[in-house]
């Protein structure tokens, strides 16, 4: 079986500080750096999803310009392209990542599927040419970007093991609510090994 690792948005603004930072975002980004220190060798494939949102503009409805957002279909302004905040977080090391890949270039996205390498890869295909079977996820945020690209995951065929504590959301009820779905999808719910 061929295993991949997904490291979803581990951004700056979706951590503490961040436009929309969430509590325990960098705890996740040093977690992650720890497991890979730990675990890398053991992935054929390391997919790291980054926003990457067109400067002025809603990108489609997803950014609210003037007027306030609702935060669950459109949001303030954040991971705008080539800023601080869409970099990656400073304690996240990304030097074993294969593929980095932007998603939400002026549509909303929030799977790492709906992105593309800077080459125009898509993870489905390099998923498949690297034939995955596995996959564990991680990042931010559970009840958003980690829940739609695990969900995607599993339509996708592949075995999906969340890390549980190498992700944090928004809120503790939507994020147990998305956990609770991606397992009843299929996914396994699993702390780092």
């Amino acid at each position: 079986m061929t295993r991949a690792l997904f490291i979803v948005d581990v951004q700056n603004d979706f951590t503490e500080g961040g436009a929309l930072g969430v509590d325990g975002g960098d705890a996740i980004a040093a977690g992650i750096t720890a497991h890979l220190a730990v675990h890398a060798g053991e992935y054929d494939v390391i997919v790291a999803s980054r926003d990457w949102h067109d400067p002025d503009s809603d990108n489609g409805g997803h950014i609210v310009l003037d007027g306030a957002p609702d935060f669950v279909d459109t949001w303030p302004v954040h991971c705008v392209a080539g800023t601080h905040g869409a970099d990656y977080d400073p304690g996240l090391r990304t030097d074993a990542v294969t593929h980095h890949v932007r998603k939400g270039q002026g549509v909303p996205a929030y799977s790492l599927f709906e992105g593309t390498t800077e080459a125009g890869e898509r993870v489905a295909d390099i998923l498949a040419a690297h034939g995955v079977t596995e996959v564990d996820v991680t990042g931010i945020a559970t009840d958003y970007c980690v829940r739609a690209s695990a969900l995607d995951a599993v339509a996708h065929g592949i075995r999906v093991r969340v890390l549980t504590d190498l992700v944090a959301g928004v809120a503790p009820a939507s994020s147990e609510r998305a956990l609770a779905e991606l397992a009843h999808a299929g996914a396994e719910l699993a702390g780092a090994a």
